[in-house]
Order: structure tokens, then C-alpha cells, then sequence
């Protein structure tokens, strides 16, 4: 992948970064203590590269090793305020805007910390290579997380021209994304690419698996080949992770593309919203159900089940929400445990310092 920003034909503003009133109004106490506005476009240990009106700066970010929480590290896509360079060192980052929106996926290091991807992000395209047999399970699994992130889903089906029927991809796909437009798309033959840029609007994310053609993709929403890519096996299509970081990337005719890394492992974070949508007919369903705490696996009366029975939905469909559930209810429980577990040495911690004063006072009679 292009590690310069600076090749760009003309220099970019941070309204050409998604800059707005909304922004402005947040930022307005940062600029009135002598702040610079910026977005954060790569997220490094300890530094970043962040947008500003004079261009393209690497700022410090103090503390990095004290976040105990990753997912309030500052991270690709966040607004800014930097205090300026002074004294011939690097501008710091002082502060983050609250984000509007946040891509997150449970910690690869199975924390019970979530993962940020992308902040304020406004459309994730979610790419599925038809080129290969369809994972209808992984689509669902991106499609909770793009929903419970606040953005607006979007599934790409790519390598059209390397499909035998597309046609059939894009039905099979669309039966498991209620409520999202699917779009046929080939970067070879130019195929729904006019389409593509038309749906997507504002900070643009592209999810997805190694394979899935996103990098490629992602070139032909940019217009010129800003984004590494690489081969990929025929035995099971997987291809080589070219993208090993997040950038910002501003688009010719307006937004931010945002490349992700190609994701091996996709957890869910505390994503029962995201769920609720992505399975909202059997979210539906479950209303006519008799019991209120119903849970559609032998239960008589379940209004599921019974659509299961008479094909309105596959039984695949619905292991996959029983599985994706239980997997959420973990990861929102080991959450809750930390966070006992931070309540008692918080109260350990006053204790501590409770019976030390004590101590002192009792020594100096």
C-alpha cells in the first residue's frame, strides 16, 4: 500500500476530509484554548499522521501505553485537536472529538476490550467474492458489525467476471442482507462501479476478508492505483493481507475511502443492535411467539421455528443467529467481569489508602 499522502494532484483541505458545521461547533472550546482542527488518517504506536488545513503532519500521542482501554486509543478516522509544534518538536495530540460513529469488532487478543477499526464513519462496504463458494455466515457476521456501528451497510458482490452466475451470487447474498443494497461489481469490465459511487457517500469503509477484492475496488473508486494488491490462491481464494494498516484517502468525487486490513477473525463486540437488524425478519417473527423469553430452539408455540418448518427461513439462517448470540452474550459477559473487576480494585484501592491514613494519624499520637 502507498505510505505518501503528498502525491496527490492538489492539496486537500480538511473539508474535503468531512469537515462540517457539526464539526466546527464540537471543536469550538479546543479553538479557543489555541488548538488545530484534524483527522486522524493512520494510527501508529505512539504517533499518528493526522489532516490538517496546512497539510499532512505526524503528531505524538502521549500516553499510548497507558490506554487502558483500546478502543478509547485514538484511531483512524477521529477528529482531533493538536496542539502545535513548538520548540522544533512535533505538535502533540491533546484531545479527541467524540465520535459520531465506531467500526469495532471484538479484540483479536481476546480481551475484554473491543477492537476500533474505523471512527465517524458514514457507509461500510461490505465485499464478497463470488469467485469463490459464498461464506453466508461471514456476510452476516460484517453485516452486525457495519449495523451496530451507526454507518450504513452496503454489500458488494466482486470479481463479477470471474463468477459463473452472478445472478444467482447476488440472490443467494441478498437473502441474507434484508434491508442493504447488493451491487454486481467487477473491477475488470467497469461492471456496477458507476452504480457503486453513486450508494456510497461521506467516510466509506471497505470490509472484508483477504480475496474479497477490496483493495482493487478501492482503486477504482480512487481512480488511479493508490492501493497495494495481490494474488490470490485459486484452491480456496484467500489472498496475501497488502493492506497492514488503516488510511484515510480522499475520493475524486467527494468523500474518504477508508482500506482495512483483510479481517481473518471478525468478533462481535457488545453488537446485539447490529444483530436485531441484521436478522430482523426473525426478530419479527419471534413477536408471535408464545413466550415472551422465547428462544426458538424446542420451545411449542415459537413463530420461528414454525417459519423454519414451512421454509420461510433456512435452518442455516437461524443456527447462524444462535451462534452469533451466544457468541455476543460472551463477550458482553467477560465485559461485565471486567468491569466488577475494576469496581472492586477501585474500592481495594480506597481501602488501601483509607487504612494507610489512619495509620499516619494513629503513629503521630
Amino acid at each position: 500500500m502507498s505510505q505518501s499522502f503528498t502525491r496527490h494532484p492538489r492539496p486537500h483541505s480538511l473539508a474535503d476530509y468531512g469537515w462540517d458545521e457539526a464539526c466546527e461547533h464540537a471543536f469550538a472550546p479546543h479553538r479557543a484554548a489555541g488548538l488545530i482542527p484534524a483527522r486522524i488518517a493512520r494510527a501508529e504506536r505512539g504517533s499518528c499522521q493526522a489532516v490538517t488545513d496546512a497539510g499532512i503532519v505526524r503528531a505524538d500521542i502521549p500516553g499510548t501505553a497507558d490506554h487502558g482501554d483500546p478502543s478509547s486509543a485514538p484511531c483512524t478516522g477521529d477528529w482531533a485537536a493538536l496542539r502545535p509544534a513548538a520548540g522544533g518538536r512535533a505538535p502533540v495530540l491533546h484531545a479527541t472529538l467524540e465520535r459520531r460513529t465506531a467500526l469495532v469488532r471484538a479484540s483479536s487478543s481476546r480481551t475484554s476490550h473491543g477492537q476500533v477499526l474505523a471512527a465517524n464513519v458514514d457507509t461500510v462496504v461490505v465485499t464478497v467474492s463470488p469467485a469463490v463458494p459464498l461464506r453466508h455466515g461471514r456476510t452476516e457476521r460484517m453485516l452486525a458489525l457495519a449495523w451496530e456501528s451507526g454507518a450504513r451497510p452496503v454489500v458488494v458482490l466482486t470479481k463479477a467476471d470471474a463468477c459463473a452466475d452472478p445472478a444467482s451470487a447476488e440472490e443467494q447474498v441478498s437473502g441474507v442482507a434484508a434491508g442493504v443494497d447488493v451491487l454486481v461489481t467487477s473491477a475488470v469490465t467497469g461492471r456496477g462501479l458507476d452504480t457503486l459511487t453513486a450508494v456510497v457517500s461521506g467516510t466509506v469503509v471497505l470490509l472484508g476478508p483477504s480475496g474479497a477484492g477490496k483493495s482493487t475496488l478501492g482503486n477504482r473508486l480512487l481512480g488511479e492505483d493508490r492501493l497495494a494488491t495481490g494474488a490470490v490462491r485459486e484452491v480456496d481464494g484467500k489472498g496475501r493481507h497488502t493492506t497492514s494498516w488503516r488510511e484515510l484517502l480522499p475520493l475524486p468525487g467527494g468523500g474518504v475511502l477508508l482500506d482495512t486490513p483483510g479481517l481473518r477473525a471478525i468478533g462481535l463486540q457488545d453488537a446485539h443492535s447490529g444483530l436485531e437488524q441484521t436478522f430482523a425478519e426473525i426478530e419479527h417473527l419471534e413477536q408471535g411467539c408464545r413466550f415472551t423469553d422465547c428462544a426458538h430452539e424446542n420451545e411449542p408455540g415459537c413463530a420461528v421455528l414454525a417459519a423454519v418448518e414451512a421454509g420461510e427461513i433456512p435452518r442455516r439462517r437461524l443456527d447462524s443467529y444462535h451462534r452469533l448470540l451466544r457468541e455476543n452474550a460472551y463477550s458482553a459477559s467477560r465485559t461485565d467481569a471486567r468491569l466488577r473487576a475494576d469496581r472492586e480494585a477501585t474500592k481495594k484501592d480506597i481501602t488501601r489508602h483509607l487504612r494507610a491514613t489512619y495509620q499516619f494519624r494513629e503513629n503521630r499520637k
